[in-house]
Formats: structure tokens, C-alpha cells, sequence
């Protein structure tokens, strides 16, 4: 288990924190939590602001293939794949990469890629319903914490369990004090959110032992 950023190519998103933490009300983080069209193609205080698919994925799936070294034929999963753009980037990254991606919003699965139809399954990070040691890794990226801190712990163990420990999560997380309340002015969706100590403390709760990131909004 390894701290390390497989994310470090994406470009950085513009957040106006200001601007959410005064919009901000329960109905909000109600409809947001819903995972439907206003998360997704809605007011950027609803979610995305519009989720749309611009290849920025495809650098990302190549250093995820090289870390897990992975190759065609192999299968990987991606828990919390939204509309399947990073699926679609594994597939374009390296031809013959069996992807998958779970996702439990309809309307995300009803919008999704028109390449990774079919590779897609509707469900929930609690229960993944594959068998044990399907996939070569496992992917889960900004997901898990949308669940309860018990709900985390059985995410996690879920994906130990399909991967066999080859796995990566990146989650909600801040360093410092600062960090944290710029963090819960912007936060809609996630229900548990921690220092990195406490995410290891989760980690090992689960008997998680693959590799691991922060998402923190400074």
C-alpha cells in the first residue's frame, strides 16, 4: 500500500469556492446526492456544471497501465465511472484492455460514451457483483466517500476482494486546518471525509492494501 498520485495530468479544475459556500442550502447537497442530470449537465451548484468528454482521461489510463502493469486481455475496473470516460480512455490507451466501470446513476449509464456501451453495469461500490480476483486492478476514483465512514470500510473491502488488492482509490482529504474549511464550503456529495491519518485508519480497518491519493481543494 503506497501513497502515490495517479492523477498528476489532469488539468485543474477552477472552483469558485466563494461563490458555492454562499449558494449552498440542504436542497443543494439533497439533489446533488441524487446523481442525476442537474449533477451532471446542471448549475455548477449542483455539481459539474456539465460533464463532458474532452480526452483529458487518456494520459491518466496510461499511467494507471504502466503502475499496474497491465496488459490487452487483462481486465480493470473503474467503481464509480460516471459517463465511462476514463473506460474509454483505458480502451483508447491500450487496444484489447478489458474495461469496466460500475456506476450507480441511471442518467450517467443513459449519457454515457457510446464506446463503452455494454461495459458499463449499473450498481453500488457496497456489493460489486463480480467474483473474487476478476480484475487485474481496480479502480475508484472520488467515489468512496460519498458513502458513510461503515459504508467506506465495506467499498473498500469490496475492492480488495474483486482485485486482490491491486487497487487504487483517490478520496476527499485535507492537510491542514485551512484546508478543511475550504473543503466542507465546497463539498456536496461526500458523506465521510478525513485527515489522511484517518483515511489509514480506514484503509486498515478494511485490510485495504492497495495504493491511495487525496483529493484536496486549496
Amino acid at each position: 500500500m503506497a501513497e502515490v498520485n495517479l492523477l498528476n495530468k489532469l488539468p485543474k479544475g477552477k472552483r469558485n469556492v466563494s461563490a458555492r459556500q454562499h449558494a449552498k442550502t440542504d436542497e443543494h447537497i439533497r439533489i446533488s446526492r441524487e446523481y442525476g442530470e442537474l449533477y451532471f449537465d446542471g448549475p455548477r451548484e449542483y455539481g459539474y456544471g456539465g460533464y463532458r468528454y474532452d480526452g483529458r482521461w487518456v494520459p491518466v489510463a496510461q499511467d494507471m497501465i504502466e503502475h499496474f502493469g497491465l496488459k490487452a486481455g487483462d481486465r480493470v475496473l473503474d467503481v464509480g465511472a460516471a459517463k465511462g470516460f476514463l473506460v474509454k480512455d483505458f480502451i483508447k490507451a491500450l487496444p484489447g484492455l478489458e474495461a469496466f466501470g460500475l456506476e450507480i446513476s441511471k442518467y450517467a449509464l443513459m449519457h454515457c460514451e457510446p464506446e463503452v456501451i455494454g461495459r458499463l453495469h449499473l450498481g453500488n461500490a457496497l456489493e460489486l457483483p463480480f467474483p473474487d480476483n476478476s480484475f487485474k486492478a481496480a479502480i475508484s476514483l472520488n467515489t468512496i466517500h460519498n458513502l458513510d465512514r461503515t459504508g467506506c470500510v465495506q467499498a473498500l473491502r469490496e475492492l480488495q476482494r474483486v482485485s486482490g488488492g491491486h487497487a487504487f482509490v483517490q478520496v476527499d482529504s485535507y492537510r491542514t486546518p485551512a484546508q478543511k474549511v475550504i473543503f466542507e464550503d465546497w463539498v456536496l456529495t461526500a458523506r465521510f471525509h478525513d485527515y489522511p491519518e484517518g483515511w489509514l485508519e480506514v484503509f486498515a480497518e478494511a485490510g485495504y492494501t492497495g495504493d491511495y491519493y487525496w483529493t484536496i481543494i486549496e
